[in-house]
């Protein structure tokens, strides 16, 4: 299928993720509100999000098109990208000794109208973690724009006792085992 492909993502981490599919494909940044809605649950968010993004740089274009959102979800609770360094240091003290789902969710719109969706959960059990390893850590990699505070493709992974996860490209920010699924349904062909 010749198709044109858009990311709708800025992130260079989903930008690498999807290259690894082997498909031509632009990138566009989504003009989306992310405030969480009233009462919004952190899945409701993941998945709002996703679809937003897909269906805001779909609109009048004749391309298909990848959204996706990932939210950290701790306690029932919403933990965004921490943005500074004492935010990354506070959502990892809360995540010390626990265990935080991650919900990541990818949208493939445009093409037919006909938006195709999928929800990955990923549990991460973090270990008990000292303040000055957390310190250190934020200093090492500084991940203020990470849900979670971490980058589980770099130092962040010492961090964790465990991840508990189908696709483990989903923590990363975009869950390719999903996005190669709905792709082809849309009619690309893959590998």
């Amino acid at each position: 299928m010749a198709a044109r492909l858009v990311l709708a993502s800025t992130s260079p981490y989903r930008r690498e993720l999807l290259a690894r599919l082997g498909i031509a494909f632009d990138t566009a940044r989504p003009e989306v509100d992310e405030t969480p809605l009233p009462g919004e649950s952190p899945t409701d968010l993941a998945c709002r999000l996703a679809v937003a993004k897909a269906a805001a740089v779909a609109a009048g274009g004749d391309a298909w098109v990848i959204g996706s959102d990932q939210v950290a979800e701790l306690d029932g609770r919403a933990l965004g990208k921490p943005g500074s360094r004492e935010r990354a240091i506070g959502q990892l003290q809360s995540m010390s000794g626990r265990a935080v789902e991650f919900r990541t969710g990818v949208c493939v719109a445009g093409g037919d109208g006909v938006p195709r969706f999928s929800l990955d959960t990923t549990v991460v059990r973090f270990r008990t973690l000292g303040d000055d390893e957390i310190a250190r850590y934020v200093d090492a990699e500084q991940p203020f724009d990470c849900a979670g505070s971490f980058k589980s493709e770099g130092l962040g992974i010492t961090l964790f006792e465990a991840i508990e996860t189908r696709d483990p490209t989903a923590l990363v920010g975009l869950p390719l085992i999903e996005t190669a699924r709905l792709l082809r349904a849309a009619g690309f062909t893959l590998p």
